[in-house]
């Protein structure tokens, strides 16, 4: 997952620094030797590491402690504050043009996953009620066209294709009329990648760009790729005057220094990271909220922003209303399954809560989405009598069910038998919670998740 190796070795620097009651000038050259190396082994940039561990220095010395605070305290605040700058500083959203439609052109390497980020881009705009319109301009790669019209049916955006054109930028400004003609809000045009940068691809783009003005010239790059995202990123920035990035393959990314560079290095701000494989893995990039991430305080904002954009209100209030009356079934559970899968992948659920990282039992559990799919097994073997009054589950009857699953016998005795003492726990909780309730989470609100803990 994102930053994991630079994640872990931070947070073993300050757990160093919290155990001293003063941090002496000394104290904190080692952390920051320390720090150093961790950001270098992450692949990030040798400048912006030596620019920011002197910004850090100079801020920490001399920092006035305030009573409730240790100075270890200090020291990370410092650091989190300095991340946050070093990306960016605050959500770089995407312009606007005053009289629609707006002009977004994205630009960057083959296999960076540029057609996959377009549509992903068309479904934010989607979910934020615009009406987006993809145009098809990359007429060199075989399939392109068609793999745009596909991805486009799959979140019902219309797609703009070539028609027998061949000249790109006569594609890209037919679409642009077209959109204007037939009010749509945002046109996203997949533009024609390379295996390598070279001046018939960007003089190409440069002639697009003066036909179409696009409000926002954006580079698609690969994460993964590290300093070589960052290179590519300095080229078309020179290039195309770039107004932002998207970062693909983040949750691939363990080391992060593309994330931790492209803005320092180039100018240019990263408005959105792609998260996974999913039409709707595209977040909007809030350095604050990756640096929370980094650090291991999590990112609550976020996990609760997507709860309140993808978790049924009233499935949520039916939710609470049978965890209060300990009706809670194993048909409820399949649905709270599906709820918490519309949420994104369970690691990355797990890195938005403070302090997750160091949960090691609570992390191998949460990865393992193969359990996870076992124990469903086992709920759908059961019959409909079954999953709704667990108490006729005897002894043949689970012998069905573990053969009906795949399962051992002790394996579904097991999962019943948790079931039970975590239905119980949820009437016990809910009790004590009183009118406020102990579960809002799932209505967006914030307040406690609902999970599982088999």
């Amino acid at each position: 997952m994102a930053f994991e190796g630079l994640t872990g070795k931070l947070q073993s620097v300050f757990d160093r620094l919290r155990g001293k009651g003063k941090i002496t000038e000394e104290d904190l050259d080692q952390a920051l030797r320390d720090v150093r190396l961790a950001l270098l082994e992450a692949d990030v940039n040798f400048k912006v590491v030596k620019e920011f561990i002197a910004s850090v220095r100079e801020k920490a010395i001399g920092r006035e402690v305030h009573k409730s605070f240790t100075p270890a305290m200090v020291i990370i605040d410092v650091v989190h504050k300095e991340l946050t700058a070093l990306m960016g500083g605050a959500q770089s959203r995407l312009s606007r043009a005053s009289r629609p439609p707006t002009v977004v052109m994205a630009v960057g390497l083959q296999g960076a996953g540029k057609t996959t980020t377009c549509a992903k881009l068309a479904r934010h705009l989607q979910k934020q009620h615009a009406r987006p319109l993809l145009v098809a301009a990359d007429v060199y790669r075989p399939a392109a066209a068609e793999q745009l019209k596909v991805l486009g049916g799959q979140i019902g955006v219309d797609v703009f294709l070539p028609g027998g054109r061949t000249d790109p930028v006569e594609i890209a400004a037919s679409a642009v009329d077209h959109a204007r003609a037939h009010g749509y809000d945002y046109v996203v045009v997949d533009t024609a990648g390379r295996l390598h940068v070279d001046e018939m691809m960007m003089d190409e783009l440069r002639q697009m760009r003066e036909r179409i003005k696009p409000d926002e010239t954006l580079l698609v790059v690969d994460a993964m790729t590290g300093q070589e995202a960052v290179r590519v990123a300095e080229t078309f920035h020179r290039e195309l005057s770039l107004t932002g990035v998207v970062l693909t393959k983040l949750d691939g990314d363990t080391r992060g220094g593309a994330a931790l560079s492209v803005k320092a290095v180039t100018g240019c701000p990263i408005k959105f990271a792609a998260t996974g494989e999913k039409i709707d893995a595209l977040e909007p990039f809030h350095p604050d909220r990756m640096a929370s991430r980094i650090l291991g305080m999590g990112d609550m904002l976020t996990l609760i922003e997507k709860a309140q954009a993808e978790i049924d209100a009233e499935k949520a209030k039916e939710m609470e209303r049978k965890i209060r009356s300990a009706s809670f079934t194993f048909d409820d559970f399949l649905e709270q399954m599906e709820q918490l899968r519309k949420l994104g992948p369970l690691d990355q659920l797990l890195d938005m809560l403070p302090g997750a990282s160091r949960m090691k039992e609570l992390r191998a559990f949460q990865l393992d989405e193969k359990k996870m799919a076992r124990l469903e097994a086992i709920v759908k073997s059961m019959t409909k009598e079954e999953r709704a009054n667990p108490d006729i589950l005897n002894a043949s009857r689970r012998q069905r069910i573990a053969r009906g699953s795949g399962n051992s016998i002790q394996d579904v005795n097991r999962f019943i038998k948790q079931f039970e003492e975590v239905r119980k726990m949820m009437k016990q909780m809910s009790s004590l919670s009183g009118k406020k309730g102990g579960w809002n989470f799932l209505k967006g609100k914030g307040g406690r998740p609902f999970r599982f803990p088999f």
